[in-house]
Order: structure tokens, then sequence, then C-alpha cells
């Protein structure tokens, strides 16, 4: 993936390189990665924005008398798959997604953060981010079905040369090095079976097709290998679910952190105080975008280093928002609530929002907490005046409705659809009977 290709170049590097196939890709509400496979012959028809797609079979879209849209493909995210062969090579491209008339379309992600990130590009800013994305690898069953089982048994930074899960986690960093990915490390988590590649921050439309790119990527050499990757936050109760911490700044002219100041207190400037103060007011609103399903809430619970106040520190891990050790360009500010299941233009597009809106309020965040959150009594939390992320997709749906930075930033569009999606989703689970309460009420009662 580079900013610099033009059309000319794609054209160019597809005959260069022999490519036969080309997946125009692109993501519904909830962040799945939909795709229409070409041939290399329609390359030009492609480029020129001309193919067409039903709209009204994809999620969250449009009616079935709205269905005519068009994949306009962004020539900058061109890339060949690696991992498919030379002779008749596979590649894919990131397509914009525009109404029959020739628009933008309303409820493309994309569209949404392109929208965030052109208002901060208005204020002279460049919005950088980059993400600690965690996954499972799980085995499956003599049918190729995901079972919730692993191999290994390792823990944290744990080196298991020996690990089939170690090996695809190689592969995988390899392969998205090859696409242009820069991969700062690569580890095995907490949980068993749990890893976690962190990608380095970047433009943040870039970042976000880039996240939609890695979770494809995954679970794509994950399958090459016998196992199952899943970015589901809680696959398995107590022990640590997986997150996507997000670290965001921001730049002038691509060269300064404005985040960065050497005379500030812990060489932070106002504007990442204000920034930071941005995303605690609207924590609790953006928290159904950043963590969008049912299972996103069996994450954020106390004890599994995940965060559920919200505060913010230095070294502390417990609070919703940290500021790791470096400075200069690579003071960032650390939000540690998103999961991988979000939808990464429309997590991003809310958080830069979310801050933007601090910079204009121009109020300073309360003092930064240095007490393990995760152990402190409901009283003592109240005298702190320290809030809480929502306990359920229910209550973060009512969060989010009574936020209205949220629904600006989405656009009603997208806004209502999410809103009907999510609520949905809580219904279908809410009538469910579970296994845990047949155990607990069936022979009590």
């Amino acid at each position: 993936m580079a900013a610099w290709l033009t059309p000319e170049d794609v054209r160019e590097l597809v005959q260069q390189f022999g490519v036969k196939f080309i997946r125009l890709q692109f993501t519904d509400l909830q962040g799945v990665l939909k795709n229409v496979a070409i041939t290399a012959d329609q390359l030009d028809k492609a480029l020129a924005g001309e193919l067409m797609f039903d709209g009204s079979s994809i999620e969250g879209f449009v009616r079935i008398e709205e269905s005519d849209m068009y994949l306009r493909p962004d020539p900058s995210t061109f890339t060949i798959f690696p991992w498919r062969p030379r002779n008749g090579a596979v590649a894919r491209l990131i397509c914009d997604v525009y109404t029959a008339t020739g628009e933008p379309f309303a409820g493309d992600p994309r569209q949404v953060l392109k929208r965030a990130r052109l208002e901060a590009e208005k204020l002279g800013f460049v919005y950088k981010v980059g993400a600690e994305a965690e996954f499972f690898l799980f085995h499956l069953d003599e049918k190729g079905r995901p079972l919730l089982t692993t191999q290994d048994r390792g823990g944290y930074f744990d080196a298991t040369p020996n690990d089939l899960g170690s090996e695809a986690r190689r592969e995988m960093v390899i392969i998205l090095e090859e696409m242009g990915f820069e991969i700062e490390a690569s580890h095995h988590e907490v949980a068993p079976g749990q890893h976690e590649i962190r990608i380095k921050y970047d433009d943040v439309l870039a970042t976000a097709d880039k996240i939609a790119t890695f979770r494809f990527v995954v679970r794509t050499i994950a399958q090459r290998h016998g196992l199952h990757a899943t970015f589901m936050p809680k696959p398995i109760g107590g022990i640590c679910g997986s997150g996507m911490h997000i670290s965001q700044s921001l730049f002038k002219d691509d060269t300064r952190n404005i985040f960065h100041d050497p005379y500030g207190e812990d060489e932070l400037s106002t504007e990442a105080l204000c920034f930071i103060n941005g995303l605690l007011q609207h924590a609790r609103g953006i928290t159904a975008v950043t963590n969008p399903t049912v299972n996103s809430y069996k994450r954020l619970v106390p004890g599994y280093e995940a965060p559920t106040d919200i505060a913010w520190s230095f070294q502390n891990r417990s609070p919703l928002i940290r500021i790791p050790s470096e400075r200069g360009l690579n003071t960032r500010i650390e939000l540690r609530s998103p999961d991988p299941s979000c939808n990464p233009y429309l997590a991003m597009a809310v958080c830069l929002r979310a801050g933007l809106d601090g910079l204009a309020r121009g109020e300073l965040p309360p003092p930064p907490c240095y007490e393990n959150l995760y152990e402190l009594t409901d009283r003592r939390r109240e005298e702190l005046g320290i809030g809480r992320l929502p306990g359920s997709l229910q209550e973060a749906i009512e969060a989010m409705e009574a936020d209205p930075l949220v629904r600006e930033t989405l656009g009603e569009h997208v806004y209502e659809r999410f809103i009907k999606l999510k609520k949905a989703e809580w219904d279908s689970y809410r009538v469910q009977v579970h296994p845990w309460e047949i155990e607990r009420y069936l022979t009590l009662y």
C-alpha cells in the first residue's frame, strides 16, 4: 500500500506481475470485509468507477429499490496477495462506495472516516493512528469447524518455538510486511492461544485500511496452518479477552507531533491534554462503536486487563487512557477500550471527532490517576469523580443515543442503521436462554 500510486501505476504493476484476478474490497457497517472479484481485463472499467454491485445485499447499506451502487478503487491500496501463486497472481484494491448518481455513499464507513479526517485537515492537523490488535488461534475439528481449544499454554511474551501458533504468527508478519505493513512487534499474549501484532502508526485512513486487511490476512494464514483465527473479544470466560489499543497523535505538516511539548508538564502539550479530555467526555457515547458486540462487554470487566473506568494516566495500565513513556514524534494517547470486532473506519472516526471536540472546548482533563482502578471501592471512585464505561451493549446504545457528537460523526444514514442493527443484536441475545442459566436455576427452583 503506497500513497503515491496512480491508476497508471496500478495498470503497470498488474501487467508487470502477471496479475490475473483483482478483488475490489470494502466493508459493511459491521466492519466485515466484502469483495467483488474481477479479471485484469476489467481493470480499466474498475479504475473508472464503472463497476456496479447490489448495495441492498450488504448489511446496513440500502433498500432493494435503491440497490445500484458503484465501487471506486483507491489506487494507493493496491497490493498483491503474497500467499497466492505467482502465475495468475491475485491482487486487491480497497474501494469507496458511490451512488448511481455519482455521489459518495453516505453509508460507506470509509466515507465516514474521510469526513472526520477532512475536519482535522481543515484545522491543519494530520491524525495518525497505530494499533495493537490481539486475536486467538484455535484448533479445528475433523470437519473444519473451529473449536475453543489450543495446543499452547504460553503466557505473555513466552517463546514457544515448537508451537504451531507461533509459526503461523511468524508467517503472518512476513506476509503483512510484504504487503507494505510496518510491524513494530509481535508476541504471545497473556492467555493461552492469544497473540498480538502491533501495526506502526500512519495516517488514519491508511491505518483503517490496514486493519481491515490485517484481519483478512490473519484469518487466511491461520487457515493455511490448520487453525482458526478469531477477533471475537472474549471467546473464553475466565481469561483475558482480545483488545485493539488505538494509539493516536496529531501532526502539523507531517513533521511535528503537536502532542509533544518539551516544556510542558511530563512533556505533554495543552493540545494533548484537551484531546484527552475530549476522549474522556465522549467515552461512554463512542463505546457502542469501539466495542460493538454483545461479547465486547464480557471483556470490559474488572480483573482481566481491560479498562472499565473513565480515567487517564501514564504508566498505569488500569485506566481507559494511558500515555506511553516515549516522547518527541512518538508522543501518543493510547485508548485501551476498543476491541478488534469494531469497524475500524467508524471507530477511528468517532475517536478523532471526540478528540477534536476536546480541542475546540479547550478544557483540561482531571488529574491523572495513579491508583489501581481495578481495586477501587465505589466510594473511592466517587471521591475521585471517575465514571465507568457501559457494562452491556444495551447500556452502550443508550449512551450513544445520548451523545449528539456520535450521530453527527456517523451521519444520519450510518447512525440510524447502526443503532437498528445493534438493538436487534441485543434483543436476539436478550431472549435466549443460555447454558449458565440452566446450570444455575434448573434444579434450584
